[in-house]
C-alpha cells in the first residue's frame, strides 16, 4: 500500500533532566519538508516545560481523526454530485482513565458544519449517510479504538 513518515526532533537545552524539570517542546518535521512546534500539552506537564502555541500529540490526534473524516466525507461528496463550498469542524477529545488508571483519549467528537453550492443540496439523512460512510471508510478512524461521534451541523466554539 502506502508508507508515511515523520521525524521527530529534540535536545535537552537546560533545566534538570533527572528532576523532570526540562522542555518538552520538540520539533515534527513531515516528509515535505513543513516544520511544526510540538510540545507536552500543558494540561499534563505545566509550563514553562511545554508550550502552549505549540501542537501537543492529543491535538493531533483530534486533528488527523477529524481531517481524515472531512477528506473521506469530500470524496463521497464528489462522487454523489454534491458541491461542497466549505467545510468546518470544531472537534474535541475526552481524556479519562482506563481500567488500569492510565489516560487515553477515549472519545473524539466531531462536529462537521457543511454549506453546499447549487441547487442540488443532500437531504438531512442524506448528508448522515455520507457522514457515516466517511467515518467507515476513514483510514484513521479504522486504526483505533477511541469511540468517535459525529454530530454534523453543531458547533460549539
Amino acid at each position: 500500500m502506502s508508507e508515511h513518515s515523520v521525524s521527530i526532533s529534540w535536545s535537552h537545552q537546560e533545566g534538570e533532566f533527572l528532576k523532570g524539570r526540562f522542555s518538552r517542546v520538540h520539533t515534527w518535521k513531515f516528509d515535505g519538508g513543513l516544520e511544526v512546534a510540538a510540545s507536552a500539552s500543558p494540561s499534563v506537564v505545566p509550563l514553562p516545560y511545554s508550550s502552549q502555541e505549540a501542537v501537543d500529540p492529543e491535538e493531533a490526534f483530534v486533528a488527523s481523526l477529524a481531517s481524515c473524516h472531512m477528506l473521506t466525507f469530500l470524496f463521497i461528496a464528489s462522487r454523489r454530485k454534491f458541491e461542497v463550498v466549505r467545510y468546518e469542524d470544531h472537534s474535541v477529545g475526552h481524556i479519562e482513565e482506563n481500567e488500569a488508571g492510565i489516560p487515553w483519549v477515549s472519545q473524539v467528537v466531531l462536529r462537521p458544519q457543511v454549506e453546499y453550492a447549487g441547487e442540488h443540496k443532500p437531504t438531512p439523512e442524506e448528508e448522515a449517510e455520507m457522514h457515516r460512510l466517511a467515518h467507515e471508510q476513514c483510514f484513521i478512524s479504522n486504526s483505533v479504538r477511541t469511540a468517535i461521534d459525529i454530530r454534523p451541523g453543531s458547533d460549539t466554539r
